[in-house]
Parts: C-alpha cells; structure tokens; sequence
C-alpha cells in the first residue's frame, strides 16, 4: 500500500532519531519518577533537537528557547497519565492524518501516558496508542516509532485546572506510633461506587472522571429541561412521577435559591464526588465503609443501563471501580500510595493508614441477593458450597462487612419491610424477585419492623399503569401486568412483623463469616430474623457486628452493644442523629471502648441531612469553624462560583457533612462530637475483636 506523504515524513524523522540514540553513545536515563509531574508546571522540551514545545496558531511548533515555550499544568489523569493543559484551556490532542491539535474538552485523545525511554520520555496518546513525535517541519505529530525524546522543565505562567475546591486548612498528622490509639470520626455506610447500580445510567454524576469535575459532574441527558423526564427522581423524592428540578451540576450547580444538584433531598444525583470526600476527611474522618451496592429489581425495572443487572456482576465492576478511585486519587499526590484514600483490608492495616494521616476505606456489599443465591418459588436454593465460592470470592475483592438480606427477602432471612410509597415499590419488587408478596404477622415483644401499605388499595387499573403498554421495556413490567390479575395484599394496622426469619442457610453464612472475621451487618434484617442471628453471635461471644443506618430496633441494639458491636445511626437531620446518639449511649456496654459513627447513606436512595429548622436564627454553623480536635480550619464550601452554606443547604454534598458535625456540636455541645471522634477507635477494636487481634 502507497503511503500519503504527511505520514512518510514523520517515520523517517523518526528512524534517524532512533540511529542517532544507537550511535551516539548517549547516556541511559536516570530512573524517573512518572508521578512526580502531578499538578506542576512544566515546559516540554524536546531532548532530540533541544527545542520546546509552543502553541502557534492552530497546532503545535518547536521553537529554539525556553522563554518561548508554552506552559502546562500537568493534569493526572491516572497513574503516570497526564493532560497538557495550556494557559487558555487548550491541550495537545491527536487529531487526523496523525497530527496534533489543540483543543478544549478535555479525554482520551488529549491524554498521554508517561514511560521512560534511553534518553528521555516517552508520550503515548491514550486514544490511539501512537507516540508523540516531531516531523520534519517541527510540527509535532505521532507515529509508532519508540520516540523517547522528551523532558519537561519547571516553568510559570500555567492555569489552573478546573476543579472542586476542598476549602479546608489543614490536614491530620501522622502518628510516631502505627498501632497508636486513633481519633476521628467513621463514616460507617455509604456508596461511593453507586454511579454504576442499576444500570449504570439511572444515576447522575459519579465521584471521579480521569478529565475532572466538569466530566464527571454533568446532569443525566434523560432529565430533560427542568428535570421534566427525571421519571425515577420524581418518584423517588416526592412518590410522584411528575415533576421539575433545576438539573444543573457543572459549572454553576444552580444557585442558593434556584437550586440545581447536588442537594441533600436529591437521590439520583452524585454526593460523593472525590474533593468533597477530601473536605470530610480534611475535617476530622478517618473511617469509611464503602458499601458496594445492587438492586436486581430496580435494574430490571428501570428502562436505561449499560451494565449488567446481575448482583454479582455489578458488585464485581464497583470494587474495581473503587481501586480505580484510590489509584486516581494517588494519581493527584503524586504516586501509588500517596493519596489519603486507602482501601483497608484489616483492622492493623486500617489503624496504620489512619495513623499515618491517612483515610481508611472498608469494602462493604449491600444487595439483596449476595452470591447470586436466588429465592423463588420453586427455583433450588444455594447450597452452603455456594456460600462457601462467593464468601471466598467476595473476601478476595477486599470485602470486609456484608448485610446478610437487603430490600427484599432472600434465600438467607427476611427483610425488614418499608412503609409508605416505598413499601408499595419495595413489595412490588419483593413479588418480582421471590414470586411472593411479603407476609406479615403479630409482633412479638420489643422491636418491630415497618408496616407496609396494603398493596389492594392500589387497585389492579394502577398496577396495569405501572406494568405499562410495552412488555419490552421492562423484565419487572409483565409481571406487574401479571399481578394485577391475582388477588392483591391487605394489611392490618401495625405494628406487624415479617413473618420470614433466618433460614438454615442464612444460619450458615453467619456462622461462616463469623469465622472468617467478617463485619456483620445487622441492618435490614426482619426482626425475627435479626434475633436469630443476635442469638448466634451470643453464642460464639463475637463482636463484629454492627447496626450502620438505623434499620434495627432500640433492644436490638442493645443486645449488639452488649456483645462489643459498633453502632452508627443515621445521618438523618440535626435533631434525630441527637436522640439516637444518646439513646446509644444510654445503653452502652462498660466492657468496651465507647464510641459512635454515623451512616451518611449518601447516593443510596436516602435523603441528606436536611438544614435544621431555625438554624438561622438559633445557633448557627458559622464560618469558618476548627474541626474537633483543632487540626483544620473549614471554610464554607465553594464550588467555583456557588457557595454552600449548610444552615440552609444542609448536606448537599458529601464535605458538609463537617459541616452538620459542628451544627450538632452547636446544639448539643462538645461531648456529641467527643463520642464521634472516639468512633473511629471503637470501630477498630470492634474489628481487632472479631479478626481475634
């Protein structure tokens, strides 16, 4: 094949690059640090002619000295990955005929990874795998020649990437000691990985892009204007589902009085973009359980995704999502290990990340059907080698704590039933998923779960609506046709009980991993089958247990306490986390390190800490404030231009959550926050105890 002339020009260039590295006799390079030029400013020269690299027009020219190079900021991408960015917003990006070209967005054809070459480094272009190279006419171009000519040399004059601010002063000290005593608070339930369920296209936004926040946090293009289409959020937010929202994340995310996203009451919006979990960390957290998270169901009901709908499929692609998270954040500090985001993988482990100023990240899974273990009518239950291969699977991903039964029953146990609109949904995806609706029966003493709304009071025409004309939509919508043909559920008044406890497989996976030191989570589970599973951590004295949301009951709660298990309500609002927190601590054990968290829940489905009523007026977060133990300063959060204040915003993102820790510090004063900061402490010797450290 004939070649064209503009690609002829650059390989031969090339080739005689390359002869002259074989005869020269230039030296090897030094060993390089490809993660050192994370956020530096830096000008590209090239080590070949030893010209630099400028912007001229609409491409890209060597020139013969450094004053007239172009700088760049070095924007990490991944690890040893890199943009150019100019000082007008513009990159070198592989363009046609293999040129390069300056452009403004930011992805895969402006990315260059690093590597290290005889005499300099080399450029690879993400998108099509060619080097960077310089043709005859000092253009610069690519080709797929080793071309390992470059340096780059410090310079000024570089903009600033566009990025979130963390508005904090300050970060946490390392400790002399890695297995010291530690302080801070502990996030024990959140889904930092929740961009990817159901379909990965029913949630907006996602915690990181490797090209930045105006990537990462746009508006899902289903909302339409005003939010009109956001079928799944209107239902979801106001049980309707009709309605408007101010749909605008970047730039601008609304204003203080036209509010775009994120907010605290929004539930498919992203909450845990990376420089907010930076600002809570920054602030005084040093505990997060990361909850992977699925819901078959909804995946199937919902009529837009990319990803697999099955349980284990997607807890699969979440826990790599979340290494690519640390590695991304590392990429920010400068290499592997830097970052403060640290998947945790044992208590000892987590102790020495914290004490060295570090974040430790627990792996959770939250799903209603772990292991792909199936209940249905007439459908073969797992067998305890299944349990067996998907503990063992789970464990070698990094997860450490797993709920036992999720929104629906389960092969394992029942679940603890919703009331209200969500009860209807949830029952609705309970007769989907197991064939049968939930059934209830008389409480015994003590703890009780919701009272679902009778499913007859819809009426079989509802449902029919709900299924839908198209039976193609929707695996979930047939079946909802189907239902409305069969006599539907009644309810009486409360308090009722799931009438399903632990079966005898769910009796074995607790004991498995009570063996393997696993975190059991106690939080959904029926109330019959809650007291089982209380009885047989009794039995064996294990304490790795743990209520993180405020799903189990108050005798419940003490029966965990009492074993050494770690409690963590809800970061609900201002007021409510107060009563529960003292609540707990009325019942606590003196045979165990007191100690509090809180389940943020934040991307889970569940409403943010609302602004405290009157907060204006009585007691307000005012800025700046010093975090618990006076190591930070926090500022108000800004977001380029839009300022969040959370005595009227609330947590609308996942960094105010500093922010209601001092707004709870303003209402019930210094020992709330005290107890919150022994939290991170009591979680690992809760830990230390079941892994028998």
């Amino acid at each position: 094949m004939t070649r064209s002339a503009p690609a002829i020009v650059p390989t031969v260039l090339s080739a005689v690059f390359a002869a002259w590295l074989a005869t020269s006799g230039a030296p090897a390079a030094h060993a390089t640090d490809l993660y050192q030029y994370a956020g530096e400013c830096v000008s590209v020269r090239d080590v070949a002619t030893g010209r630099y690299l400028a912007l001229q027009g609409a491409g890209y020219m060597m020139q013969p000295s450094a004053p007239d190079a172009t700088p760049f900021r070095m924007q990490a991408t991944a690890l040893g990955s890199y943009l150019l960015y100019g000082p007008d917003g513009k990159m070198p990006a592989a363009g046609l005929f293999n040129g390069v070209i300056p452009i403004a967005q930011a992805g895969p054809t402006a990315d260059w990874k690093l590597a290290v070459g005889v005499a300099g480094l080399r450029l690879t272009n993400v998108a099509t795998g060619l080097n960077l190279s310089v043709n005859l006419g000092g253009q610069l171009t690519q080709n797929q020649w080793p071309n390992a000519r470059w340096s780059f040399e410090s310079a000024t004059g570089c903009s600033t990437f566009p990025e979130i601010s963390v508005d904090v002063d300050g970060v946490p000290s390392p400790a002399e000691d890695p297995s010291a005593e530690v302080r801070g608070m502990v996030d024990a339930h959140v889904h930092v990985t929740a961009f990817e369920f159901l379909g990965g296209r029913f949630h907006c936004g996602r915690p990181w892009s490797p090209y930045g926040a105006q990537q990462a946090l746009k508006d899902c293009p289903d909302h339409g204007t005003f939010g009109g289409l956001a079928i799944a959020e209107n239902l979801l937010s106001t049980g309707s589902p009709s309605g408007l929202h101010l749909n605008q994340g970047w730039p601008d995310f609304g204003s203080p009085v036209l509010k775009g996203w994120p907010r605290h009451d929004s539930l498919t919006h992203e909450g845990t973009y990376w420089k907010a979990v930076e600002r809570s960390w920054r602030a005084g957290q040093r505990i997060m359980v990361a909850h992977l998270v699925e819901n078959r169901a909804l995946c199937e009901l919902y009529w837009l995704k990319k990803n697999s709908c099955n349980d284990m499929d997607s807890i699969r692609l979440q826990a790599q999502d979340l290494y690519a998270l640390q590695d991304y954040i590392d990429a920010q500090f400068k290499g592997p290990g830097k970052g403060f985001f640290r998947v945790v993988t044992s208590p000892a482990e987590a102790r020495a990340v914290i004490n060295a100023g570090k974040l430790a990240v627990v792996m959770g899974v939250e799903t209603s059907q772990p292991f792909d273990c199936l209940y249905r009518e007439g459908v073969e239950p797992c067998s305890t080698e299944d349990v067996d291969n998907g503990l063992q699977e789970m464990w070698d991903l990094g997860v450490r704590s797993l709920f036992v039964v999720h929104k629906f029953d389960n092969v394992f146990g029942g679940t603890a039933m919703d009331a209200g609109t969500n009860g209807i949904l949830v029952n609705l995806g309970n007769k989907y998923m197991t064939g049968r609706w939930w059934e209830v029966e008389s409480c015994p003493e003590g703890d009780r779960d919701q009272t679902p709304a009778s499913i007859a009071g819809l009426g079989s025409s509802s449902l029919t609506a709900l299924a839908g004309n198209d039976p193609n939509q929707s695996a979930f919508r047939p079946e909802l046709a189907a239902a409305a043909e069969e006599e539907l559920p009644t309810y009486p008044p409360g308090p009722v009980c799931n009438v399903r406890g632990l079966t005898e497989l769910g009796e074995y996976l607790v004991n498995r991993m009570i063996d393997m030191g696993m975190i059991i989570e106690t939080d959904h589970l029926s109330v019959k089958a809650r007291d089982r599973v209380l009885d047989i951590l009794e039995a064996r004295g294990y304490s790795g247990a743990v209520t993180s949301h405020s799903w189990g009951g108050p005798e419940s709660q003490v029966r965990l306490q009492n074993l050494g298990g770690f409690v963590s309500p809800y970061a609900s609002t201002t007021n409510r986390y107060i009563s529960e927190w003292q609540a707990a601590k009325a019942t606590r054990s003196d045979n165990f390190q007191w100690g509090i968290g809180y389940g943020a829940d934040t991307n889970g489905l569940g409403k943010q800490a609302a602004p405290r009523p009157g907060a204006l007026l009585s007691n307000p977060v005012t800025y700046p404030f010093a975090n618990f133990d006076g190591s930070a300063t926090v500022q108000q959060s800004q977001w380029i231009n839009r300022v969040w204040d959370f005595n009227v915003d609330g947590a609308s993102h996942y960094g105010l959550f500093a922010d209601w820790i001092e707004d709870m510090r303003n209402v019930a004063g210094e020992e709330i926050v005290n107890d919150m900061a022994l939290g991170a402490e009591a979680y690992l010797q809760m830990w230390e105890r079941a892994v028998g450290e």
